[in-house]
């Protein structure tokens, strides 16, 4: 296990790995900020942004497709300390006061998967909505609604399951759904895993090359990784509390990078915000660039 020096985010989330940049990219929401680890010199940098970035994922031919306060947004990041953001699309309703996109991935394909969320989870409103976004047919109508904390997005490695959260401490719930890679349609909505029977909220989440589904046990200080057919084979306990979510990703796939939230209690001061690197054994699946 390797603690990224230097790294400290508030909530940190999002981590993706961009090999055609041959970099890490992660976001720290409340900051605006995206950072950015080479993966070959491990030197880190990162851009402010006008909105909070909650979820990224690298686009073909570079930069980055980002979920944000007010909708999806093509960035730039070239010269610091800014990036230079271009908006996308939003839903067709908006967004609404006190809301923003949260957790996002592409799937297979290189379509852009992201949901919503009202930000004070406090208040329980499940207002929460899930949407696909492509260059051409734009942002859907909503595939999912009624979340409380969309979380946990990711997709099979043949691309034909997709995987879906909802880490409100109310909710804690993952899905499977069957997808039609073709057309981008999800269906067939079922019950994965119940964490109210596993330790911690299911926060963001990933997918290795055997097909399991790791999962970021948030408050509970772990991931949990969990076989297809949903039955749970491992916990691997991290350093902090509030682990986020994690990706596959370096010249192998075999090196999973996790992002964590401070939790503001005293046993948890050292190492929460943190990022690490972790070796867990297995090997990710390639993330697909958006618009691949």
């Amino acid at each position: 296990m390797e603690r990224i020096s230097g790294v400290s985010c508030t909530v940190g989330e999002s981590p993706t790995w961009s090999a055609a940049d041959n970099a890490w990219f992660w976001v720290d929401i409340p900051a605006r900020r995206v950072w950015r680890m080479d993966g070959a010199s491990g030197a880190t940098r990162y851009w402010d942004n006008a909105e909070m970035v909650a979820c990224v994922a690298a686009k073909s031919g570079g930069g980055l497709i980002a979920g944000m306060e007010t909708g999806l947004f093509s960035l730039t990041l070239d010269a610091e300390p800014s990036a230079s953001a271009f908006k996308l699309a939003a839903p067709a309703s908006g967004l609404g006061d006190g809301m923003r996109f949260n957790d996002g991935r592409c799937d297979r394909q290189g379509r852009f998967w992201a949901g919503t969320m009202f930000m004070d989870m406090s208040a329980a409103r499940a207002v929460g909505q899930l949407y696909r976004y492509d260059a051409q047919r734009g942002i859907s109508a909503p595939f999912v609604s009624e979340l409380l904390t969309q979380n946990g997005t990711a997709f099979s490695p043949d691309g034909r399951t997709m995987y879906l959260s909802d880490s409100h401490p109310r909710r804690r719930m993952v899905w499977a759904f069957d997808y039609d890679i073709a057309d981008g349609v999800p269906s067939n909505r079922r019950v994965f895993a119940d964490m109210s029977s596993h330790t911690g909220r299911p926060d963001g989440a990933a997918v290795d090359a055997d097909g399991c589904y790791w999962i970021c046990a948030n408050d509970g200080g772990c991931l949990l990784r969990f076989t297809p057919d949903g039955k749970l084979d491992r916990r691997l306990d991290v350093p902090m509390l509030k682990p986020s979510m994690c990706a596959f990703g370096g010249k192998d796939l075999d090196t999973l990078l996790v992002t964590s939230i401070v939790s503001g209690k005293p046993e948890d001061a050292e190492w929460g915000g943190a990022v690490l690197l972790l070796r867990p054994g297995v090997q990710g699946v390639a993330e697909t660039p958006f618009g691949a």
